[in-house]
């Protein structure tokens, strides 16, 4: 197949025996990986599990969860940390542009063939992870999506990374299922904790009840490597209702009023929460109205 930058990647076949084939990453799996195709750089499965994080979560990710994503993926390949996923929508597709944008490494690991996009939006994804990273797939290519494809991949994410972090994931979710494989290897499992009314977020907070690593920022999720980062961002501690009016104004400023309608507050509501963003120095209510962001989350 051709990458982003028009020049020929070959698939490449790798065998257990062969110098490349991260033996140490898939000891202990129940299913073995028999072989994998692989479109990339295949060395970087040479610090396989070592130095790489899965980052996983819901295809039906919020904006929350996909800044969240995309602020750790680049944190992570900014400290030498290979960033792994699925190349899905949503949480995925979200760690794999972070850690590109941020000129880092990162693994994809497919259910489909190696040279088949899932989903077909991803093409221009799946190119550029190709070119820049590793693609990889036990499955031959050319192999289309089919019952149980996912599920079965998601062991060898789980096995190829050191700590699996799950961002968004509701109870029956991939997400979930490669933390859960994650644990039978004796990996670290973390997770970002959501709304408790969230169906997005109720797998995540249920692994954080059962004893998973809590994610309450950069600097948590650093620490899972032994890694510090002074100039990483720390997210003021925004509570639910207040991250809903700053993900409302994602999009660009807005009226009190119109917020108030969107989100189904009222007027009070949205100037109290507002005023909590004023102290955080996130927002500023104008003297007109409307209500803008004066700050971002990262730096």
């Amino acid at each position: 197949m051709r990458g982003v930058s028009g020049a020929e990647v070959p698939v490449e076949r790798l065998r257990p025996g062969d110098p490349l084939w991260p033996t140490v990453a898939f000891d202990g799996l129940r299913e073995p990986v028999r072989g994998l195709f692989a479109l990339g750089r295949t060395g970087l499965l040479g610090r396989a599990p070592r130095r790489s994080v899965a980052i996983v979560g819901t295809r039906d990710a919020s904006p929350y969860g996909m800044r969240v994503a995309d602020e750790l993926a680049r944190a992570f390949v900014r400290a030498g940390i290979t960033v792994v996923s699925g190349l899905a929508r949503g949480i995925d597709s979200a760690a794999h542009r972070g850690a590109l944008e941020a000129k880092g490494d990162t693994i994809a690991v497919l259910g489909t063939g190696v040279d088949v996009p899932y989903p077909v939006g991803h093409r221009e994804l799946h190119g550029r992870v190709a070119s820049a990273g590793l693609v990889l797939s036990e499955r031959e290519p050319g192999s289309r999506a089919v019952p149980g494809c996912f599920p079965r991949r998601n062991r060898i994410i789980a096995a190829l990374a050191e700590v699996t972090v799950v961002v968004e994931a509701p109870y029956k979710s991939g997400a979930v299922n490669t933390a859960t494989q994650a644990l039978e290897l004796g990996r670290v499992v973390a997770a970002v904790p959501g709304p408790i009314d969230s169906a997005r977020s109720a797998g995540s907070n249920l692994l954080i009840r059962d004893g998973a690593q809590v994610i309450t920022g950069v600097s948590d999720a650093l620490g899972l490597f032994g890694v510090a980062d002074d100039s990483c961002f720390r997210a003021p501690a925004l509570g639910y209702e207040e991250g809903r009016i700053w993900e409302a104004l994602e999009g660009g400023e807005a009226s009190a009023e119109s917020l108030a309608e969107r989100l189904s507050m009222s007027i009070r509501q949205v100037l109290e929460l507002t005023s909590r963003l004023e102290i955080s120095g996130l927002a500023e209510f104008r003297s007109d109205g409307v209500v803008r962001r004066t700050a971002t989350l990262s730096t």
